[in-house]
């Protein structure tokens, strides 16, 4: 990414700090600096040339025989371009100049038996655009003999940055002016948006819907009208052609200038050919062909995210524009799309499409959902000045749950620790509050941070550590010629690897530790595995898929010793693929996950009560205590399947809310067959991944219930296709605010109930900690209960 040091000064006072000290903290700090172009070396001599006489070459058609004035002389210069015309005022490079597309230098020279002193440059050749059509034709106002540095503002140093994928909030000039203020101690200035705005109000000339929150969580609008589209002005063309954009008109040049502002994709609609004025986010349903803005048919996949009016579709979101909504010489008013669009969502479009863009590179690797209303302001501002349009009144912003700040623990031990020597802990403060994170706790061991939504990649506590150690400096970080270690395992209590360690051994299980390398024939019995390059042996030739089959393996092991009773985790990593083939991070996918796995015994016969099996009830109670440990307020919700399924008989699922926790149950008899094991075996993966998305919630003391409980219970027959979890969950939403537990307690199948049908009973709790419950408000809602359920699900009531 091209990054522009004058852009910069913009936003932060770099004066003082050289071009070379520049570029060694930004590499230092994980901003490395790939290559630096410093205009004022690369032109330094090229000049304004007046060209005063042009004819014919006397010995070919094709050349020109110009008088090119340098300020100071007159020079005989042949030119074989078609557009140079006497008159003109040209870019000129004297003798002895370095040309910098394909690094020539140039001397006297003879073409064709005619000298030349001198060369009249086109802009592909001073690496400006692409264009080399004809030569650059300036201004007549520019002198001749006037530096070209001065003349057309090539003064700039351009630093190439190489962003890493997680930091999106780097691709932007303010997200490395911030970076560059917490290194150099300095003060960030943030643009002003300050804006005047009409009479009319925006409601009246828009309307925004998302059908699709998941995949665009936050839609933000702005509308311009009486705008006029024409050339930018010099100071915004000069911005974007010296970052490596090429000036298009003053709307596209804004939406690109603010993108590479602050890091925010914008979009412009002309209005007026939306109809109804609408914006509609939502999926295809169906394959669908639909003209980009580069007049390219493009077939889309069904699930593509589109953005759509009230009658088709106007741009793929976050990728491309569509030819029939885009801002033309014609277009009078303006609608400014600032959205927040979910990464992934992105990145399988425009790897389907085979189309990336500024704005895609961006979205796919994660934008700031809060910053959208500022950023149409800001390119509303901007439009309103360069085109004399007017700002409608207020903003539109569709945003259903907003996305917090995330709040990680850092303690000041800790960061010693890590890097192995002391920062002054007003130190780390300073650089926390550069970084634009606020301190919303702290004492003398820590402090607590909260995260803005502009780092998705911190976190944990080892990530603001890194951010510490990279803005103080890597080398900053003193040589330690002696090295201390422990030789044994010893956790940090607060990692969530150790605490699923801890809850899991505190339930009885014991740990064991499996190779994820399997042979293709286990990896294969859970999913798409992916082969290792060079594999040591067949038996480890491909990435495990599932815990599953090296949980069995351990299993098998321990029955041919003996061990007969067994209770086991692990925690571990699985992989799967996704695609046909692996050429990047998007073809498979990795996770973490935990493994609970069962059988034999839970408990042998003592004189005071007998043996008992383990069991899927055994499975789901161990399953139940270990997520309370986690998640003590939230409300799981368990699903279960007796459909098809490759691994288990019957299939339990967990979630909280519409995460999936997990999945488990009884292992069947084929799958068993396999590994020779003879009797059953129960077991239940955790997706950890999932865990993190969910924040614990605060730990509160209930006092007793002083109020007695009523319970009721009712069964009912259904087809075998309704789930549990969705019959609980249409209760819970229908029933009154007394009702607060529903559980089931029996579910059975038998031809006696008829084909493709089955039986669950539901206990039903209800009680007040106000008052006393009377029978008949109970009843009331228990026989609402039984008549919505049976017309929902058109089940029947079983009698007692």
């Amino acid at each position: 990414m091209k990054i522009s040091l004058n852009w910069l000064k913009d936003y932060v006072d770099l004066n003082g700090i050289s071009v070379e000290e520049i570029t060694d903290r930004l590499t230092m700090s994980g901003l490395e600096v790939e290559d630096v172009v410093n205009q004022n070396e690369i032109y330094k001599d090229f000049v304004v040339g007046f060209v005063k006489d042009k004819k014919k070459h006397p010995n070919t058609d094709k050349l020109s025989l110009c008088v090119v004035n340098d300020g100071k002389n007159d020079l005989q210069v042949i030119c074989g371009a078609s557009n140079v015309d006497a008159n003109q005022k040209v870019v000129f490079a004297p003798v002895g100049t370095l040309i910098p597309k394909g690094k020539m230098k140039i001397g006297k020279a003879k073409i064709r038996g005619v000298e030349s002193f001198g060369m009249i440059c086109s802009e592909a050749e001073l690496e400006l655009s692409d264009d080399h059509s004809g030569i650059m034709v300036l201004e007549n106002s520019l002198k001749e003999g006037t530096p070209i540095t001065e003349a057309l503002g090539l003064d700039d140093v351009i630093f190439e940055l190489g962003i890493t994928p997680n930091r999106p909030d780097a691709l932007s000039h303010i997200g490395v002016a911030r970076d560059l203020t917490a290194i150099f101690n300095l003060t960030l200035k943030y643009p002003s948006v300050d804006i005047e705005e009409s009479e009319e109000k925006i409601e009246k000339a828009a309307q925004i819907e998302i059908k699709d929150v998941l995949d665009c969580p936050r839609y933000s609008a702005r509308v311009v009208k009486k705008v006029q589209i024409k050339e930018s002005p010099n100071w915004l063309k000069k911005r974007l052609t010296n970052i490596g954009l090429r000036p298009i008109n003053n709307i596209v040049d804004v939406t690109n200038f603010v993108m590479h502002e602050i890091g925010q994709p914008l979009h412009g609609f002309d209005l007026d050919s939306l109809s109804e004025n609408k914006i509609i986010v939502k999926n295809t349903k169906q394959e669908t062909d639909f003209t980009t803005l580069d007049s390219k048919k493009r077939k889309l996949q069904p699930k593509t995210l589109m953005i759509c009016d009230s009658k088709r579709e106007v741009a793929i979101a976050g990728i491309m524009g569509g030819e029939n909504s885009e801002v033309s010489s014609n277009t009078k008013n303006i609608l400014i799309e600032s959205a927040y669009f979910n990464p992934s969502s992105i990145r399988k479009s425009s790897k389907f499409l085979g189309l990336s863009t500024d704005a895609s590179y961006r979205f796919e690797r994660g934008t700031d959902p809060n910053i959208t209303v500022f950023a149409a302001d800001r390119a509303a501002r901007l439009i309103a000045e360069l085109s004399g349009g007017e700002i409608l009144q207020g903003s539109l912003d569709v945003y259903p749950k907003k996305i917090e700040n995330k709040e990680v623990r850092l303690r000041f031990s800790r960061v010693n620790k890590i890097l192995g020597f002391d920062i002054p802990v007003k130190e780390i403060k300073r650089i926390i509050d550069k970084l634009e994170m606020d301190i919303i706790f702290e004492s003398d061991e820590e402090i607590r941070v909260s995260v803005p939504t502009f780092r998705p990649d911190i976190e944990r506590e080892i990530d603001l550590i890194e951010e510490i150690a990279r803005i103080n400096g890597y080398d900053e970080i003193p040589v330690q010629e002696r090295v201390s270690i422990i030789l044994g395992e010893k956790h940090d209590k607060s990692e969530l690897g150790d605490r699923i360690r801890d809850f899991s051994t505190g339930l009885g299980l014991s740990e064991m530790i499996n190779n994820p390398l399997q042979s293709k024939k286990l990896a294969s019995m859970t999913g798409k595995p992916i082969k290792i390059l060079n594999p040591q042996s067949l038996d480890m030739e491909y990435l495990r898929t599932s815990m599953v089959p090296g949980a069995l393996t351990t299993v098998y092991n321990n029955l041919r010793v003996g061990e007969k009773n067994l209770a086991l985790f692990e925690v571990g990593h699985v992989f799967q693929q996704k695609n046909d083939k692996i050429n990047d991070f998007e073809d498979f996918e990795e996770k973490e996950q935990l493994i609970f796995i069962t059988t034999g015994l839970q408990s042998e016969k003592l004189w005071d009560k007998e043996e008992e099996d383990y069991d899927i009830f055994a499975l789901k109670g161990l399953v139940d205590e270990f997520l309370h440990k986690f998640f003590l307020d939230n409300v799981l919700i368990d699903s279960y399947y007796n459909k098809e399924n490759k691994i288990y008989d019957y299939k339990i699922v967990k979630k909280s809310g519409n995460l999936e926790l997990g999945t488990g149950g009884k292992v069947r008899k084929e799958i068993l067959d396999e590994f020779d094991i003879q009797q059953d075996v129960f077991c239940f993966e955790f997706n950890l991944d999932v865990f993190r998305q969910i924040p614990e919630r605060e730990k509160k003391y209930s006092p007793l219930l002083k109020y007695p409980k009523v319970y009721k219970d009712f069964a009912f027959v259904f087809d075998k296709s309704i789930t549990y979890g969705e019959v609980i969950k249409y209760i819970e939403n229908n029933s009154s605010k007394i009702l607060k537990s529903i559980k089931i307690f029996d579910l059975f199948e038998s031809i006696n109930l008829g084909v493709n049908k089955k039986s669950m009973a539901f206990s039903l709790e209800y009680y007040s900690r106000d008052r006393t419950l009377r029978d008949d408000e109970v009843d009331e809602d228990f026989n609402k209960l039984i008549k919505l359920v049976t017309e929902k699900f058109n089940a029947k009531l079983r009698g007692n």
